[in-house]
């Protein structure tokens, strides 16, 4: 159920509320399929008797309905695919974080010297288990390589990294790094402006791919290289990934961002 917390300013809510709200932001009529989210919206008090949307949600609706930059956070984990990610408007910034196996996800207020590190949360970087890499041990593959260990891995049967290795033909420091996986993410930033690529819909698109290797550490992926479009990889396409550190991963992302002014311009309208 879709719920309010009003003293921090807090929401829960699935895709499908959110979709909802924007149905009625624009006075659209609302499908079939949405009338059981409409309804548990009526019920959390977070639409009134007339289905006007309740005061305490303009700061996210307006967010959502108008934003400047998108930032996806896709985390792949023993217990599947999170979405998460923050939406920067022209006054206000939201962080959202679902849990695995739930429909919604919470929508939280952020400012900008706290966006880094609510992304960095995001995706649990902590310091290495290690001592920090210098970054230069770098493994080569291939994607289809790539896709044998890892379904040799979810098979569950377990298998020591140099059988694996053996029977798909992958680099034994592929299947010894993957062995200590424990999740994938992917950061992705859109917004419009002239930094970073252009999408076919001539928005600008960052993005970095890593894997969290536990004891083998952090590992960015550089080929294939983000941001990465439908139909762009194959089982011929070249993997490499390069050893990293927390430190470097925490400049990475902030790299990602669009000009920090641009941000502090978007909150200096609050005020």
């Amino acid at each position: 159920m879709p719920s309010l917390d009003a003293a921090r300013r807090r929401l829960r809510l699935s895709d499908a509320h959110i979709s909802v709200l924007g149905v009625l932001v624009e006075e659209d009529r609302l499908p079939d399929e949405l009338s059981q989210a409409r309804d548990e919206l009526r019920e959390a008090g977070l639409l009134d008797g007339d289905d006007k949307i309740v005061a305490d949600l303009y700061p996210l609706v307006s967010t959502l309905m108008a934003p400047r930059v998108i930032v996806r956070v896709e985390v792949t984990g023993p217990q599947g695919v999170t979405s998460n990610g923050a939406v920067i408007g022209d006054e206000f910034i939201f962080v959202h974080e679902a849990w695995p196996g739930s429909t919604e996800s919470e929508y939280v207020p952020a400012e900008p010297e706290t966006l880094v590190w609510s992304l960095a949360r995001m995706v649990d970087l902590h310091r290495d288990f290690t001592d920090e890499s210098d970054g230069s041990e770098v493994i080569a593959s291939s994607m289809g390589l790539f896709d044998k260990v890892v379904e040799r891995m979810e098979a569950g049967e377990f298998e020591e990294p140099e059988a694996v290795a053996e029977a798909t033909g992958a680099p034994l420091r592929l299947s010894e790094t993957l062995a200590q996986l424990n999740c994938m993410w992917r950061m992705t930033v859109v917004w419009r402006g002239a930094q970073g690529k252009r999408d076919p819909g001539g928005l600008s698109v960052a993005a970095l791919s890593v894997w969290d290797c536990g004891l083998e550490g952090y590992w960015l992926r550089e080929l294939p290289a983000e941001p990465v479009g439908d139909g762009q990889v194959d089982a011929n396409s070249e993997l490499r990934v390069r050893r990293t550190s927390a430190k470097e991963l925490w400049r990475l992302i902030t790299a990602l961002l669009p000009d920090g002014a641009q941000l502090a311009t978007a909150q200096a309208q609050t005020s």
